[in-house]
């Protein structure tokens, strides 16, 4: 059993549950958006509050950090762009009918998905929606980005040819138990995916390996092949809606409203460890240096070592669930539905897992070394064996 951590600072300032946190690709800011319709930027470096983005008629759905501008999008329908020095709001992408509940920035691109069964491409830069992607039956929950010069073989691309002004392409996850993949350039779709029962909550990609990994409430995980749209695995021991997905080294974990986390080889399907002790349904997850850190309905956070299942530590603190976690040179930031933005000192954790690897590598360093003396006294023995009987 885990031991109990306290926070080494508890942030307030936010009047209402806090629904993001996103932290910046240069890990010196952190932007958490909030039912209270505001945003703050926090500095890393000092836990403090230094940005109050205030402007939307709405509470914050899901917020995104660049290094220099911050995006955040509203149950008023809109997405805004604000200036992380001055705070000032530089742009409102309009457009949307209803809530936007997802948004995603991709070189000159920013995409968002909404409650009016759309998703949309707008240029970061000059406030215009570019392309409209029109076609799923219910809200878009999920987004995912990818170019195909990065999945498709010159032959492929060749049939392709009217799309060749723009390879990237865009995957939409909705609650119409379908996945979408379009064309940026066109907004046509490329590819339906189908075969989920259930709404697809989260998405995942590993563009190098063609593969999309869905998860939904129909209690799957599903892979799939992107160039294709052949579906290409069912991870099925879920007992719960899948709420959360990584992927990491070919290992992906996955969080579910069943209570649990579970590790998956992607290469096989194989199920290969399942992380409980959580009270109620798991929000979030994070995997860091070997240890899984995951969020929870219970208002706790936790982190267990990502091998072996054994849960290291609970993070009690938090009074309702836990929407979101980042970690940043050895804190842990956690951010929930009471308001609250929570950060904590992971160090000792890190360094006992740092040291259990370094004795594990040495182990099997000595028994790999074991395993080569012997092959080389069987090889050898072997040779006199044959070498007698040839005499």
């Amino acid at each position: 059993m885990g031991n109990s951590g306290s926070a080494v600072k508890v942030c307030t300032d936010h009047q209402g549950g806090i629904n993001w946190l996103s932290l910046s690709p240069d890990g010196q800011r952190l932007l958490t958006g909030s039912e209270d319709g505001t945003a703050r930027l926090w500095s890393t470096a000092d836990s403090q509050c230094h940005g109050h983005f205030q402007g939307h008629e709405s509470y914050i759905t899901f917020c995104h950090l660049e290094n220099e501008a911050a995006f955040t999008c509203s149950a008023d329908h809109t997405i805004r762009k604000w200036d992380v020095v001055t705070g000032q709001c530089l742009a409102i992408y309009r457009g949307h009918t209803s809530i936007v509940n997802r948004i995603l920035v991709a070189k000159d691109y920013l995409f968002s998905g909404s409650y009016d069964r759309t998703a949309r491409c707008w240029s970061v830069d000059k406030e215009k929606q570019i392309q409209e992607f029109r076609g799923h039956r219910n809200c878009v929950l999920t987004l995912a980005h990818y170019s195909s010069r990065d999945v498709l073989e010159e032959e492929e691309e060749e049939e392709e040819e009217e799309e060749k002004v723009s390879r990237d392409l865009l995957v939409t996850g909705s609650t119409d138990c379908t996945v979408k993949v379009w064309w940026v350039s066109s907004g046509r779709c490329y590819q339906t995916l189908l075969g989920h029962t259930g709404a697809v909550l989260c998405l995942t990609l590993d563009a190098p390996n063609r593969e999309l990994f869905s998860g939904s409430t129909d209690y799957t995980i599903r892979t799939w092949n992107i160039v294709t749209g052949e579906q290409l695995k069912v991870f099925k021991e879920h007992q719960g809606s899948v709420i959360c997905l990584e992927l990491v080294n070919r290992h992906l974990y996955s969080g579910s409203a069943d209570r649990t986390v579970k590790c998956w080889f992607v290469d096989t399907g194989e199920r290969i460890q399942t992380y409980k002790a959580h009270k109620h349904s798991v929000s979030t997850l994070k995997y860091h240096a070997g240890i899984l850190f995951t969020g929870s309905g219970d208002a706790c956070a936790r982190a267990f070592n990502s091998r072996s299942g054994v849960l290291q530590k609970i993070f009690r603190g938090h009074k309702f669930i836990i929407n979101c976690i980042q970690i940043h040179n050895e804190l842990l930031y956690t951010a929930s539905h009471d308001g609250t933005l929570r950060i904590w000192d992971i160090r000792g954790i890190c360094k006992r897992n740092k040291r259990r690897l370094k004795k594990e590598r040495s182990v099997q360093g000595r028994s790999s070394q074991k395993g080569s003396l012997s092959r080389l006294f069987n090889n050898k023995v072997g040779c006199m064996v044959q070498q007698e009987n040839r005499e």
